[in-house]
């Protein structure tokens, strides 16, 4: 799948900026690994914490006192602030509760990925099985599934 992203980026000559909290990276590495990914890619941002994520790519801190560092609304915000910051034209945020405990009275298992494209921003909810790692694979595996999406649909 990260070929097919990387392949559709070039094809329409667009650059993606990836800012990541639970998954710590892994986002940015799976294109990484495909030949071409620096014609697509130029920067990422990790943002595991509360005050990285305000000063790296200005989520509101009241977004994070009001919602958590795990809901759709930081997760757009991350986007915005990714595709902002590093002037690309597609921005993708992961933000959730990988496990094994809980953080802020969200279950293990939820996660927020933001998407912002063309002016548009949204966040998809998902929750996932299995353990730490697990959590965080299914995670990048989805945000390469909407990004594909979000592309091959424009």
């Amino acid at each position: 799948m990260e070929e097919q992203v990387v392949q559709l980026l070039l094809e329409q000559k667009k650059h993606v900026v990836f800012v990541e909290s639970c998954t710590g990276g892994m986002l940015a590495s799976a294109l990484i690994g495909v030949s071409g990914a620096s014609g697509v890619l130029e920067q990422s941002f990790i943002t595991y914490s509360n005050d990285a994520k305000h000063k790296l790519v200005d989520v509101k801190m009241s977004t994070l006192e009001k919602y958590g560092a795990v809901s759709g609304e930081t997760a757009m915000e991350m986007a915005l602030g990714g595709v902002k910051k590093a002037g690309a034209d597609v921005g993708v945020s992961v933000t959730g509760v990988a496990g094994p405990g809980t953080e802020e009275e969200k279950p293990v298992g939820l996660v927020y990925i933001g998407i912002c494209h063309e002016g548009q921003c949204r966040a998809e909810e998902y929750h996932f099985c299995g353990t730490r790692q697990e959590i965080r694979k299914q995670a990048v595996e989805r945000a390469l599934k909407l990004i594909m999406n979000e592309l091959s649909e424009k």
